[in-house]
């Protein structure tokens, strides 16, 4: 009974697609014409603008011409018209002094005549040229407007889709079937039913981002614990270390005390910067946009490493103009702190760290820092903003590996992007590039 009652279902919904598909084709033709005529339009309007200018042109080079075969120069004060000469239908191109004296005169009906006819030939190829190219043109523009009928198609018919409780019940069905986290690509979600192709797409795709979404917020978690996990493991160790041998010995006091605070303050940082994180993916942070200084930004800058950072030379490059942007400064100065802040920890003591700002060729501004430190592998440019990410060249040294993620957050939130350009062991330049909003 059930497969009886479905499929006079199925051949209502099969006969409905056919209309809708038959209108929606009658409404394709019909803007294909509309666009067709316009083109048309278009291209008469070029033709008879070009053809016109063409007359012009050559009457002009004929009159010219004239005037040097007979004076050997064009004598600017002269004056020129175009009259009837008396007791005949000649149009006579005259040229006359400015005192009034005829100095030459022309037929030049003969010559208006020849013109127009050779352009009334050009402009009947031209008819023909789009006459011969009308069916071309109509195939061309079918072809660009039919994945947006395709897309009406498809919306209409998801729009007119009315299902039935079994429907409901196939979607319910399938959808308990999988489990949180687990959607692998080889296996998408399937109803076995022509009449929710669309739907099973359209979920696919919230399932797969859903999906990507989970994985990335797993990974982040286990990330975060592994970076916990060594400052309190050292917190730890420490601690234990003191419990047996540092009440006694000054030495081993002194020690662990300062091992602990260091680690205590690297915890400390790293707990700040996953809470900056956490606040910008929830949306909580944000901007305070005014009107900034790219230049005056980048001399602060500058300022404060030159008194904080004695270990490296510093060089400030900005032109002696302004260069204005629309930004949120503290968190723009906060992106340009961390990129510094990498170059110092990435350069040898005494080598040079350029600040810099200016606009790039089409005009947009750009904050800069470059070093010469140790570099980065061509493959590892793309990861480097990746969270918790740090280079097999650069895991020895301090660091959490979240303060270029943290400032890529802050780029993106201003529309803006970086420009890398590293090699190894000659140095890397990180341009900061404020799109327009």
């Amino acid at each position: 009974m059930s497969s009886n009652r479905k499929k006079p279902e199925k051949m209502h919904a099969q006969a409905h697609r056919r209309g809708r598909g038959a209108e929606h084709q009658q409404r394709m033709s019909s803007i294909t014409r509309r666009l067709h005529r316009y083109g048309i339009r278009r291209q008469l309007h070029r033709y008879i603008l070009t053809d016109l200018l063409f007359f012009v042109l050559a009457f002009v080079g004929w009159c010219a011409d004239r005037e040097i075969v007979r004076f050997g120069s064009i004598t600017p004060q002269d004056h020129r018209s175009l009259t009837l000469q008396e007791g005949t239908h000649r149009l006579m191109y005259r040229v006359a002094s400015p005192e009034g004296t005829v100095r030459m005169q022309a037929r030049a009906d003969i010559t208006i005549a020849v013109i127009a006819a050779v352009i009334g030939i050009l402009f009947a190829l031209q008819l023909l040229g789009l006459f011969l190219g009308y069916f071309r043109e109509d195939k061309r523009i079918r072809k660009i407007l039919s994945p947006i009928n395709e897309i009406a198609l498809r919306a209409d018919e998801l729009s007119r889709m009315s299902f039935s409780e079994d429907k409901y019940q196939e979607i319910e069905e399938a959808l308990e079937k999988i489990q949180p986290g687990e959607f692998p690509e080889g296996k998408p979600l399937s109803f076995n039913d022509s009449d929710l192709t669309g739907v099973e797409a359209a979920m696919n795709n919230l399932l797969l981002r859903m999906r990507d979404t989970y994985r990335q917020q797993a990974r982040f978690v286990n990330d975060a614990s592994h970076e916990l996990r060594t400052p309190i493991a050292v917190i730890q160790g420490y601690a234990n270390l003191l419990d047996r041998w540092g009440k006694t010995d000054p030495q081993t006091l002194e020690e662990g005390i300062s091992a602990i605070k260091n680690e205590a303050d690297h915890m400390n940082h790293l707990v700040e910067q996953l809470l900056f994180l956490a606040r910008g993916d929830s949306g909580k942070t944000s901007l305070e946009l005014t009107q900034v200084d790219a230049c005056s930004l980048m001399r602060e800058v500058y300022e404060e490493s030159f008194m904080i950072d004695e270990n490296h030379r510093y060089r400030l490059e900005v032109p002696d103009r302004e260069i204005t942007l629309t930004a949120d400064e503290g968190l723009l100065k906060q992106a340009v702190r961390i990129l510094t802040d990498n170059a110092a920890k990435y350069t040898k003591e005494g080598d040079e760290i350029i600040l810099s700002a200016g606009t790039t060729e089409s005009g947009a501004p750009y904050l800069q820092v470059q070093d010469t430190g140790v570099g980065i592998a061509g493959s590892e440019i793309p990861r480097i903003f990746d969270r918790f990410y740090r280079s097999d060249e650069v895991r020895s040294s301090t660091g959490t590996g979240l303060g270029l993620s943290i400032a890529k957050w802050i780029i993106d939130k201003h529309n803006g992007h970086f420009e890398v350009l590293a090699r190894p062991a000659l140095g890397t330049r990180i341009r900061i590039v404020m799109d327009p909003q």
